[in-house]
């Protein structure tokens, strides 16, 4: 069993298929993800990693978390969680994970805190129809109706579905998809919508209903340094390589030079032909310069 992750919500996007299909997704990032406590069966009894995202004051984290970043030798984190793994799946401290932990394709369950509606009402909340919008109903059209029963048992139901506080719960979405990821700059592209609004923290861990896919790093996708050194980024205002392809050919240095020079010849023709007409008198203007 491999850890988690800790991923901000960026917001939502689509992302194109080779077909031309376009496949909406929701861009999680991996912001400074690192492991800051390890936690071992012969000392703590369980096998954990615990993770740390985000980059946080110091001034805002208690003496103890403060202590324990600096025994792992981080910066403070904004968020941390704790993940079980395997006893194989330990992770050195100050490792940072990278988007690599998963692969396109892999399917994972994302969990986190859902948005808050606030108080709703039943037919919001729960889907309710309503009452009749005639024969004598008057009011009250988008009540829930009655919510007990008769003198036995005399009382209401407990988790009777009626109005109250609506969203910000914990919940997990199971089995989506990786489309993309982008190790560069930690994103993880997720098929589909997931719990939480943007910029909230949510964790994602391999789909605990399905098996482990193929080619995924195991014990996780650590961050190596080297490796970004050796990507190039592309410039600002550059094309993809289609459209390169559909470009005309432009001229070549050899070109370039001939027709500078061609111009510079033809500035150098004009300026002589002003200066050698007499005083006072301007020379005509070409047919060519007319129709400009």
């Amino acid at each position: 069993m491999r850890t988690g992750v800790i991923a901000k919500k960026v917001g939502m996007t689509r992302l194109f298929q080779a077909d031309g299909r376009h496949v909406p997704v929701t861009v999680l990032q991996l912001d400074e993800l690192q492991v800051v406590g390890r936690r071992e069966s012969d000392r703590d009894g369980y096998t954990a990693v615990q993770l740390g995202a985000g980059r946080a004051k110091a001034k805002n984290v208690a003496k103890p978390q403060r202590t324990a970043f600096g025994k792992a030798e981080v910066e403070p984190k904004q968020k941390v969680a704790e993940f079980r793994v395997a006893d194989d799946a330990l992770l050195d401290l100050g490792a940072t994970i990278s988007a690599e932990h998963f692969i396109a394709g892999q399917m994972v369950d994302v969990s986190g805190v859902t948005q808050g509606k606030g108080f709703a009402g039943a037919m919001k909340r729960w889907g309710f129809g309503g009452l009749r919008a005639t024969h004598g109903v008057s009011v009250s059209h988008r009540s829930h109706g009655s919510t007990g029963n008769r003198q036995d048992p005399g009382r209401v139901f407990k988790n009777k579905k009626m109005a109250g506080h609506m969203g910000a719960r914990n919940r997990t979405q199971q089995n989506l998809e990786v489309v993309r990821t982008d190790p560069l700059r930690g994103l993880l592209f997720i098929k589909g919508s997931v719990p939480g609004h943007k910029g909230s923290w949510l964790t994602v861990t391999d789909a605990v209903k399905l098996a482990r896919a193929d080619g995924v790093p195991y014990p996780a996708g650590i961050l190596d340094t080297r490796k970004l050194d050796e990507i190039e980024v592309p410039e600002a205002g550059l094309v993809d390589d289609a459209a390169v392809h559909e470009m005309p050919a432009l001229p070549g240095d050899d070109e370039v030079a001939a027709i500078a020079a061609e111009q510079e010849a033809g500035a150098a023709a004009d300026t002589n032909d002003t200066t050698d007409a007499p005083a006072g008198e301007q020379k005509p203007a070409s047919d060519e310069s007319k129709e400009g």
